[in-house]
């Protein structure tokens, strides 16, 4: 009997829960911060909840992650890049005192829980020398993964582009004139990040050149920010 199938499995499925934990509680936190600023709207519409499954885009959390993952893990062996989006908890910014400002802490809580997540991942590595071995061959990728995945998916959404929570993070900083002109550019967005991550490395690709634009900024922050929230955590790695 041919293996192949089965390993794809369950070497697909921690990826799979890394993600769309990490994904979908991010969204959530955006909820909650809105919440404490004074907009129920995503507790009036059933959204206000830590359970991932209320936040699953079918697109976005499991239909393109999902084939992501197995045709990089059939083509290549390994995860080397994944994209996705949870559902967006609803959010009246009219309902801040300060509309702008209340959209940039909103914008702040969704790093801020991927951040806490890969410190939480982090501690739950002083239990691993208890756990039986069967368990521990899932915990200890998982977590890996869970670590991996809430930093990349933190800092990605600190690029300084609207609608990302970067963007909105900037556009709270900025004087009130400039921080409206900066968000009438909304609209570029999502077209510039996917030019960014897909468009301009494949060209440049083409053109003998090996630059990855974002790959590049996250390359570098990424092991800094991971060895700080690892330091946070007592460990070293």
């Amino acid at each position: 009997m041919n293996s192949a199938p089965i390993r794809l499995i369950l070497d697909a499925i921690p990826v799979a829960v890394a993600i769309i934990l990490a994904i979908t509680l991010h969204e959530a936190a955006h909820g909650y911060a809105a919440l404490a600023l004074g907009d129920d709207t995503a507790r009036r519409m059933g959204r206000l909840s830590l359970n991932p499954l209320r936040h699953v885009d079918r697109v976005g959390t499991i239909l393109l992650p999902g084939l992501l993952i197995v045709s990089q893990l059939l083509t290549l062996g390994r995860i080397q890049f994944l994209f996705g989006w949870a559902k967006p908890v609803p959010i009246d910014a009219r309902r801040f005192p300060d509309p702008l400002r209340g959209m940039m802490w909103v914008a702040m809580a969704g790093p801020a829980m991927n951040f806490f997540l890969a410190w939480l991942a982090a501690l739950a590595n002083y239990a691993l020398p208890y756990l039986p071995g069967f368990t521990l061959s899932f915990v200890d990728p998982f977590l890996q993964l869970f670590f991996l995945a809430n930093l990349v998916l933190g800092l990605f959404n600190l690029l300084p582009v609207l609608p990302l929570d970067g963007g909105r993070i900037v556009a709270g900083l900025l004087p009130r004139p400039l921080a409206l002109a900066f968000s009438r550019t909304e609209r570029y967005g999502i077209p510039l990040v996917l030019v960014l991550l897909f468009v301009v490395p494949a060209v440049l690709r083409a053109a003998g050149v090996g630059f990855d634009p974002i790959q590049s900024v996250l390359g570098t922050l990424l092991p800094m920010v991971g060895r700080f929230i690892l330091a946070l955590a007592g460990q070293h790695g």
